[in-house]
């Protein structure tokens, strides 16, 4: 079998997006949308995009990141969109932005956004190689390079927590 990483993609081959209206059963009691709404519909949006780029079956290893910029409410056009920010052995990282559009003014206002790791997995779970990701525009190439330095904060941060972990011993329970 062929190494998928011999084959690359742009990052518009695999760009995915996802409209949704918001209905009363989103949102608490002000009419706000629930964040863990939000963040369900941040994730399935980014899984498309995973699945564009590997080609692949995909699983959500971490959310590391997830800004609530504004609300969204009731009645709003809630406008998903996301890419392929840096492909690496088996992972993905895909950013997702939130927009709220208003139909009449024809406007868009931002309201979150999140970085999402995927891994491409067999259909025994094992993790598969995926294609790497070239970046066109200069806005890729610095998502490219900002998705770098998150990846080296992810492995100091997992270290750092093993470290507790150990530390604690295995006497101690959440």
């Amino acid at each position: 079998m062929s190494d998928p990483r011999v084959t690359s993609r742009t990052v518009a081959e695999s760009q995915a997006e996802r409209s949704e209206i918001i209905f009363p059963a989103d949102t608490n009691a002000i009419g706000n949308l629930f964040g863990g709404r939000l963040m369900q519909w941040i994730d399935l949006v980014g899984a498309v995009a995973a699945v564009r780029h590997s080609r692949a079956i995909v699983v959500t290893a971490s959310i590391d990141h997830s800004d609530f910029v504004a609300p969204a409410h009731v009645g709003d056009l809630l406008i998903l969109k996301a890419s392929v920010n840096r492909a690496f052995r088996t992972s993905m990282e895909v950013g997702v932005r939130a927009m709220v559009e208003d139909a009449l003014g024809q406007t868009l206002r931002h309201v979150s956004t999140a970085y999402v790791t995927y891994v491409a997995v067999d259909r025994e779970g094992r993790p598969v190689p995926v294609p790497c990701v070239i970046p066109e525009t200069e806005h890729q190439k610095r998502r490219f390079a900002d998705a770098g330095r998150r990846r080296e904060g992810r492995a100091e941060e997992t270290q750092r927590s093993k470290e507790i972990r150990a530390a604690l011993g295995a006497g101690w329970h959440v």
